[in-house]
């Protein structure tokens, strides 16, 4: 099982100015950024799990295993305990959006295994930051939460892990002969090689994929238990710094509708009309990765001290600003209106760059 990357998913392909670095914070041993991009050892497996549940867009993936399949899987079972190399690789490759869907997809409590983890280690305080905030933001509207006591690893899982075993143990006598040492040998070098820095490049395929809007899936999973969880009679407002997954936004004054926010962020929680008249926001679509903060020059996007609630269960699209719009009377494009003569700033640059020139050429013949 390795780690796969989809630069079209990384929002630090989208712009040089996004200063995320979650995969980086949360797998320091295993990720670097390089050329501005996430870099990793080919042979990077589930010890880079928690980069899968923390990347905003998805762009991170294991091998042999999808969250997503696991999601519907787990809830078809009858069980309701996850474990690390039994039914997840890792359980840090379940993000809070996960873990609140599974809580609120399941009619049974759901355990969480945490027994295998090393005590006071990085990954375990990681494990136990992603549970509580589930059951945070789980409290705020439903009695639901997720379980992390010790419970004794079932008969069944015992039999897994030694039938695994056993399979292991046969792949090793079938590789122990002349043609399977010269495997072995093969398998030696290439494991070598995998540990050779692997970079992403942006080339034209990426750039294409870059320009669409693409919600996570587990936004998509979200989305569907939210629909079948009853609203709360009152809605609460939880602190904007206690909930990692989600935002509300505003934009004050300074704004000078450049545009660029909402041409990159990467699901279209930002958004215009035609004429690029106003900025829409929709909470919901909103995966809080902070491009469109990182690439405002004016810095006039800003998060609301806190998110409400009522955006699990009614969704809407406000309007954070608005902008006079009016057509060029040199060019007849449409241009954001500030005052003064009627002129887009290009033709505005064009004509003083005109005037200047046709200035020195009467200064350089005298004329002046």
């Amino acid at each position: 099982m390795r780690l796969h990357f989809d630069t079209g998913l990384c929002v630090r392909a989208k712009s040089k100015f996004s200063n995320c670095t979650k995969c980086v914070e949360v797998c320091p041993s295993s990720i670097q950024i390089v050329d501005n991009l996430p870099s990793f050892a080919p042979s990077t497996g589930i010890q880079a799990a928690a980069c899968v549940g923390v990347c905003p867009t998805g762009a991170f993936s294991l091998s042999d295993f999808s969250v997503t399949e696991f999601f519907f899987r787990f809830l078809a079972s009858k069980v309701r305990l996850i474990s690390p190399g039994v039914n997840v690789p890792c359980i840090s490759v379940l993000s809070v959006e996960h873990l609140i869907a599974l809580a609120l997809a399941s009619d049974d409590a759901i355990s969480l295994d945490l027994t295998g983890y090393e005590k006071e280690s990085a990954l375990l305080m990681h494990i136990k930051g992603t549970i509580q905030e589930a059951n945070f933001v789980l409290s705020s509207f439903c009695d639901k939460r997720l379980e992390t006591n010790i419970i004794e690893t079932p008969v069944q899982t015992e039999a897994f892990l030694s039938k695994q075993e056993e399979v292991s143990r046969r792949d090793f006598l079938r590789n122990a002969s002349l043609k399977g040492a010269i495997k072995q040998k093969i398998a030696f070098d290439d494991a070598v090689n995998a540990e050779v820095l692997q970079r992403f490049e942006v080339d034209s395929t990426i750039i294409a994929k870059i320009k669409n809007k693409q919600l996570p899936d587990k936004r998509k999973i979200l989305f569907t238990a939210l629909k079948r969880t009853a609203a709360p009679k009152v809605f609460e407002i939880l602190p904007q710094e206690e909930v990692s997954f989600v935002s509300q936004k505003y934009i004050d004054e300074n704004c000078t509708n450049c545009q660029i926010c909402y041409r990159v962020c990467p699901t279209g929680a930002l958004s215009s009309d035609g004429k690029f008249s106003l900025i829409h926001f929709d909470a919901m679509l909103c995966v809080k990765c902070h491009l469109c903060h990182d690439v405002c020059e004016p810095h006039a996007i800003g998060l609301q001290s806190g998110f409400e609630i009522k955006e699990f269960f009614e969704p809407s699209q406000r309007t954070l600003a608005v902008f006079n719009i009016k057509r060029c009377n040199e060019c007849g494009n449409y241009f954001t209106y500030t005052g003064g003569e009627q002129i887009c700033p290009r033709c505005l640059v064009e004509e003083e760059e005109a005037f200047f020139l046709h200035h020195n050429a009467k200064k350089m013949r005298g004329e002046e």
